[in-house]
């Protein structure tokens, strides 16, 4: 079974939830109302410029092919580009890289994994990465490489998973890392008592797929650039934990208490030796979409704990505005007070603990079984196993989020999405799952995905004549790239062309 699976469409599927499936259509748009945005890349002013403690992106879901694990992984660095030499990429050694679960819902961590880094060199006489070909992770032509130690810290006891282990380093190209698959092979490695543990450390290709130019007046302000998969082609910094079911449980018992919340966070050293947070991200698109820019930094430090101060982000979100002020679609009405269950205490029924305090975290039931046909719009397509029952990698969280915040269920049914349904390369069957990292030696290693300048033309005259007959193109739905003319259009009737928010 490929993680990359294709979305499947059932609504009558969305029985499954019960009760809970009205609140979690809806509550998905409060977490993560967006067309289009990356998940945490730049998400905020400060973290901006500190990409090495950037977190882009947490998903946490129960292993297919070791079932009785759940697969946590977290990416920093955001937009690596494949040949950025001389100094590739590494993670910071002030840094304390951190995955936390909440096993009761208290809001609390109850179950920490920290990943801290080391660096080291070979000779400082070269400007080279690497000084021949590299075969193995212990090959001395590797100039510069990294080692990591990973605790594990529950109940103020701290246990070494991983005293010191070698980080996968970056891809400089061909020529320097002939078998980087090989590499990667040799990054696995088991831990922890009784090596139930999987653990990797390295770098990736970018897992997330969307079309980032919603940026630009939500794509254009006539959809003309969207189809794009504009993380194509660019790499991050992963850790990846294969974590036995019982170690996140409360007090092990899986079956009495199979819901976890996760978070991730970076904390920094300062000059004074203290560590301050300056990254978390729980569910995806949150800091991006749903908080604005006066608190975007403060979000990035906060606790669950705090989260209810972002309340009235969630029940008036700005977005279903904008799309209405271009694109003439009615947004739902406010407050949405519909939104708040899912967003602060996960859905009765699939993944909200008994007793849980209302706080901003990645949910999953670790008993939902792992489907054999699984739908990259998750339980709005029907698989209870996706998003936001925890986050796969081939979740499409882009279009889920779209299609709930114009009102999925409450009354404006829809299938809308940005054009990219898929990674641009396909995951991999076995932990990591992560798709080996672009290539230093591609000279174009964005280019792929990318519609041909035939296709772009073929597209934006279907646009043109669309606008003339008055029907504005609201989202385009499909694989992306080549696939846009081919894939479904959904077309919003409308007698006047879309305009950014009126003048006041």
């Amino acid at each position: 079974m490929r993680l990359s699976s294709t979305a499947g469409r059932s609504k009558t599927a969305l029985a499954l939830t019960g009760a809970g499936g009205l609140l979690l259509v809806a509550g998905i748009a409060g977490l993560g109302p967006a067309p289009a945005s990356s998940s945490s890349h730049r998400e905020a002013p400060l973290i901006a410029g500190l990409p090495q403690y950037d977190t882009t992106d947490l998903y946490a879901f129960r292993s297919p092919e070791r079932e009785n694990t759940v697969t946590l992984i977290a990416n920093w660095i955001p937009f690596e580009e494949p040949g950025g030499g001389p100094n590739f990429y590494s993670f910071a050694t002030d840094a304390r890289y951190n995955i936390k679960v909440d096993n009761d819902g208290d809001t609390k961590p109850d179950v920490t994994f920290r990943w801290t880094f080391k660096d080291h060199y070979v000779s400082g006489d070269t400007f080279l990465y690497a000084t021949g070909p590299v075969t193995s992770l212990n090959d001395e032509n590797l100039n510069y490489y990294q080692t990591y130690r990973l605790e594990r810290i529950a109940n103020k006891k701290t246990k070494v998973l991983v005293k010191n282990r070698r980080v996968v380093p970056s891809d400089v190209g061909e020529g320097s890392m002939p078998d980087y698959g090989e590499l990667r092979r040799a990054g696995v490695t088991k831990a922890g008592p009784g090596d139930r543990y999987r653990t990797f450390a390295g770098q990736a290709e970018d897992p997330f797929f969307l079309d980032l130019r919603v940026f630009d007046l939500l794509y254009g302000g006539d959809f003309s650039e969207a189809g794009d998969d504009t993380l194509a082609g660019f790499n991050v910094n992963s850790v990846a934990l294969q974590v036995p079911r019982d170690a996140l449980a409360d007090r092990g018992n899986v079956e009495a208490n199979p819901i976890i919340g996760i978070w991730s966070t970076t904390d920094r050293r300062g000059v004074d030796g203290k560590y301050r947070q300056v990254s978390r991200l729980g569910m995806p698109l949150v800091n991006e979409v749903v908080i604005p820019l006066k608190d975007k930094n403060r979000f990035n430090a906060s606790r669950p704990s705090n989260d209810t101060q972002f309340l009235d982000y969630v029940t008036k979100p700005e977005l279903p505005k904008l799309i209405e002020a271009v694109y003439g679609v009615d947004a739902p009405a406010e407050p949405r007070n519909d939104l708040v269950s899912v967003f602060l205490t996960g859905v009765e029924g699939l993944n909200q603990p008994e007793g849980v305090t209302p706080s901003e975290q990645l949910r999953l039931n670790m008993t939902t079984p792992v489907t054999e046909d699984p739908s990259s719009l998750g339980v709005l397509g029907g698989d209870t196993q996706g998003f936001p029952n925890g986050r796969r990698l081939a979740d499409d969280v882009i279009d889920i989020a779209l299609q709930v915040v114009e009102g999925e269920l409450v009354g404006q049914p829809n299938d809308l999405g940005d054009g990219v349904g898929a990674n641009d390369v396909e995951f991999l069957d076995v932990f990591p799952y992560l798709a080996l990292p672009a290539r230093g030696s591609d000279p174009a290693p964005h280019s792929a995905s990318a519609p041909s300048p035939r296709e772009q033309d073929g597209l934006q005259g279907a646009i043109d004549d669309l606008l003339g007959n008055g029907v504005v193109p609201l989202l385009l739905t499909g694989a992306g790239g080549g696939g846009l003319l081919a894939g479904a259009v959904l077309m919003v009737r409308n007698h006047r062309r879309p305009r950014l928010l009126p003048a006041s």
